[in-house]
């Protein structure tokens, strides 16, 4: 026995042992390294990569559209009637929440007093309970630094005219080029790496669909029920409440958040009173809460289970990279990590883990397994 436990503990000690493990450590490195210069990348090449992620996950949304059309009508009439759609849709998009935010913009300019005394009786109520963060609050936040938030927020959605501009080109030149790139996907002499590819473009672009069709549908209806909330309470602007509420559903976490807060600091300086604005508030987490919560979860089922934690680590993270549009894009970039990471044996415990195996129902990932598979096979009999 003891020969035998001696032997052991030589084994484990042994320069070969000693190998092994230094040799298993290496690659977890040189991932690690490889992720950082890759995240500093796109860091430093935001102004590059971050049109082109805009771009892909448009052609992703579209290309449905753009293929049924090209099968009835020349390529590039078809191309022009998918561009003038997008067109459309994105100046729908902005054009609402321009007009929502200009008019609580103006609407808080024409009542700077009645905000100032508001907040100078916080102040008050702050030193009267000797708390010292009123001097701090006094000093960084006051009604003046409110308006220039405001009209920072409206002068970077102007700002934005020429990123999607050159959103739009690549837009354009991906959807011409989509069935080459399929080809040339298929041509691939890796067999494997073809399938990995081809399959997990395919599942990624139906999941950026159902994630846009989940999300627009729970915006609008947040947006009416903050619009019928803001009515009920007599608040001024109501209409403006519902449409930033629309807009910023699409932020998860955070966009709720400032929806939340903003109507019910434009409550209590409307009302005078801290009991409506409390009911205010208490309205507005109602609905995020019955929306986010309960209701999304239920209508997208399995089809987008990804781990809370996940999707605000991705909405701050993607955030401090590009900014307003990381925000909006960090999810769809997760998903899209997770659905290859779940084709790829060596990166399935970290789907697992994050709970992307179940990104899209069985059926679904079936039906796009076959057809991938048999693109595979079509291509190999005619060669």
């Amino acid at each position: 026995m003891k020969r035998q436990t001696e032997n052991l503990r030589l084994s484990q000690n042994s320069p070969a042992t000693n190998r092994r493990s230094e040799d298993g450590g290496i690659p977890v490195f040189a991932g690690l390294i490889a992720a950082i210069a890759v995240f500093t990348a796109l860091y430093l090449a935001r102004d590059v990569f971050a049109p082109v992620a805009a771009a892909l996950f448009i052609i992703a949304i579209t290309w449905p559209m753009q293929r049924h059309l090209q099968a009835r009508m020349p390529q590039l009439l078809a191309l022009t009637v998918v561009i003038l759609v997008i067109a459309v849709a994105f100046v729908a998009f902005t054009t609402t929440v321009a007009w929502s935010l200009g008019r609580v913009g103006r609407w808080l300019v024409a009542n700077t007093e009645r905000f100032q005394q508001l907040y100078e009786q916080t102040v008050a109520w702050f030193d009267s309970h000797g708390i010292g963060i009123a001097a701090l609050w006094a000093e960084h936040f006051n009604v003046r630094w409110l308006v220039r938030a405001v009209q920072e927020v409206a002068g970077r959605i102007n700002t934005t005219v020429g990123f999607w501009l050159v959103v739009i080109v690549y837009v354009i030149l991906g959807l011409v080029e989509v069935d080459d790139a399929k080809r040339r996907i298929e041509g691939l002499k890796n067999r494997e790496v073809a399938r990995v590819l081809l399959q997990g473009c395919t599942m990624t672009a139906a999941k950026f669909r159902y994630y846009l069709l989940i999300r627009t549908l729970m915006s609008l209806v947040t947006g009416l029920l903050v619009y019928a909330l803001a009515s009920v309470a007599g608040l001024q602007l109501a209409a403006e409440w519902g449409a930033i509420a629309f807009a910023l559903n699409y932020i998860p976490f955070i966009g709720p958040f400032i929806a939340t807060v903003l109507p019910t600091l434009f409550a209590l300086a409307q009302i005078a009173s801290w009991q409506a604005a409390v009911a205010v508030f208490i309205g507005l987490n109602v609905i995020q809460f019955m929306i986010g919560s309960y209701v999304e979860p239920r209508v997208s089922g399995s089809a987008l289970a990804i781990s809370p934690f996940v999707v605000l680590l991705s909405v701050f993270f993607w955030t401090y990279l590009w900014g307003l549009f990381g925000a909006f894009i960090g999810v769809p970039i997760t998903i899209a990590i997770l659905t290859f990471s779940a084709l790829n044996p060596a990166t399935q415990w970290l789907a697992h883990l994050l709970g992307g195996t179940r990104s899209l129902p069985l059926k679904a990932s079936a039906e796009i397994s076959r057809s991938a598979a048999g693109d595979l096979d079509a291509l190999r009999r005619q060669k």
